[in-house]
């Protein structure tokens, strides 16, 4: 199924290029991420003093590139892009799960994420488009999960 060899890759990979954008201008960002078990959600961390952080309280909706190219010869790499929507973490338990979580697999992240004004992004899932190879792309909308 083209939608579980999706999410299998949005959980095997740990970094991404997050976009965001802000008066017509797009934004990237390089950013280490967790999936949620389902991979319906994607969480990272950022100051709230960015222009990535900035650009999510303006707009939204986010664009991810997710790909294979540090472990596969060009031609057979994988690059996925998923659409998706910011929603802040409302619920404390969860943020504190999310952020044992993201120390778990990106321990570097400590002293970053004890500054004050870190904040958890989660980043609700809308679709994934896999490009496999050069010519082979496959397309999946998720249906709305709002928590």
């Amino acid at each position: 199924m083209m939608l579980e060899e999706m999410k299998a890759l949005a959980r095997e990979k740990n970094s991404c290029v997050l976009a965001t954008i802000v008066d017509s201008k797009p934004y990237c960002s390089l950013m280490a991420y967790v999936t949620n078990a389902a991979c319906t959600e994607i969480y990272m961390v950022t100051h709230r003093k960015t222009q990535k952080f900035k650009n999510l309280a303006a707009n939204p909706a986010v664009s991810l590139m997710i790909d294979t190219r540090d472990t596969s010869p060009r031609s057979e790499a994988k690059a996925m892009t998923v659409a998706g929507t910011y929603r802040k973490i409302t619920d404390p338990a969860k943020e504190q799960a999310v952020r044992r979580k993201l120390l778990s697999a990106h321990p570097h992240l400590s002293e970053f994420m004890d500054q004050a004004d870190a904040e958890i992004i989660q980043i609700e899932i809308k679709s994934f488009l896999l490009l496999n190879g050069l010519t082979r792309a496959s397309f999946q909308d998720l249906p709305d999960t709002i928590s």
